[in-house]
């Protein structure tokens, strides 16, 4: 496992064996990184993946709604926009509850 540094200045995360010159966020010098401890470092490792999963759930579910309303612009029939809103809704508690998940995360140093 490579070492992590963050930026206090803006919370950017940098793998490697020493901070960035600079932030390549906030522009923030070298000595405005710390080292994370052990514990800090493997929770952001651990949780990579998961948010990446989380992440994309949350564009899968901007694309459902992005079609549903397509969907309801075309208006082909009742039973349609009724199957058409119900997904649309559907994916607004899909998005909502991977973001509240993913801030979790963060709040949790797992980003």
């Amino acid at each position: 496992m490579k070492a992590l540094f963050k930026c206090q200045v803006c919370g950017y995360v940098h793998e490697g064996e020493a901070p960035p010159a600079f932030c390549p966020k906030c522009g923030a010098p070298a000595e405005k990184f710390t080292r994370l401890n052990d514990e800090s470092a493997q929770k952001i490792y651990a949780s990579d993946r998961t948010n990446d999963i989380e992440m994309e759930i949350i564009s899968l579910a901007s694309r459902i709604s992005a079609l549903c309303a397509e969907g309801l612009d075309i208006g082909l029939d009742p039973g349609c926009i009724d199957a058409f809103r119900k997904a649309r809704d559907e994916s607004w508690v899909i998005k909502q509850r991977f973001k509240a998940e993913l801030a979790t995360h963060m709040n949790k140093g797992k980003w």
